[in-house]
């Protein structure tokens, strides 16, 4: 019996939900597999059966199929939870990898490479289609900032409390400076470090040593 007994498909579109669900009875033989087409749809099917997989499109009707996995690990938190997109930018992947993220497949990768890789989650590997897993090792490459482009001890502070969470306005009003003044910080800091996201000026801060990982 597969370790995935029970598979939750959360996708939109007719014609792909039933592809993930082939591709699922394929790799997870005997698995109890259901599709849900909007989060609503999917936080109606966990209010009373306990999904162990869960495949979840990003561009839902009423939301982020990222949204749902606060929901999901409510009721199982070891539920492993693998975005089926066909966004492969960093703001999106970072996201969902904050949220919990476990996987992140590409819906145009073709159905061999797909089916490989989602299986090998029964070994262990984390379902990551090539390129996503070609930009996270990229990523996380340290990388050495030029004297050029190296951000200033103002900066620095500015970084370490947006990654913490704090709003533009927040941060003003923590350093005692105009949201204007911050909100420049931010566009600099964001150039000079090659970032698009507050998820990806998390995981700089957290390079740079300005934050802990468990933070």
């Amino acid at each position: 019996m597969t370790l995935y007994q029970n598979i939750l498909i959360v996708e939109d579109l007719a014609d792909v939900a039933d592809w993930l669900y082939r591709v699922c009875a394929d790799c997870f033989e005997g698995a109890d597999i259901r599709t849900a087409n909007s989060i609503s749809s999917a936080k109606s099917s966990i209010s009373d059966w306990v999904p162990q997989l869960a495949l979840l499109d990003i561009g839902l009707p009423d939301g982020s199929g990222i949204d749902i996995m606060e929901d999901i690990f409510v009721v199982n938190p070891s539920c492993q939870c693998v975005i089926t997109t066909i966004f492969d930018d960093s703001n999106h992947l970072f996201d969902a990898l904050k949220a919990g993220a476990t996987g992140y497949l590409l819906k145009d990768e073709t159905e061999a490479v797909f089916t490989t890789r989602l299986k090998g989650i029964l070994e262990g590997q984390p379902p990551l289609s090539p390129s996503i897993a070609r930009r996270m090792l990229s990523f996380f490459q340290p990388q050495k900032i030029a004297p050029e482009t190296d951000i200033t001890p103002r900066e620095k502070e500015v970084l370490t409390l947006i990654a913490h969470g704090y709003s533009v306005r927040g941060t003003a009003e923590s350093l005692s400076l105009s949201h204007h003044t911050v909100a420049s910080y931010v566009k600099d800091i964001y150039r000079k470090l090659q970032i698009n996201s507050r998820a990806e000026a998390t995981l700089k801060a957290m390079e740079l040593g300005l934050i802990s990982r468990n933070e």
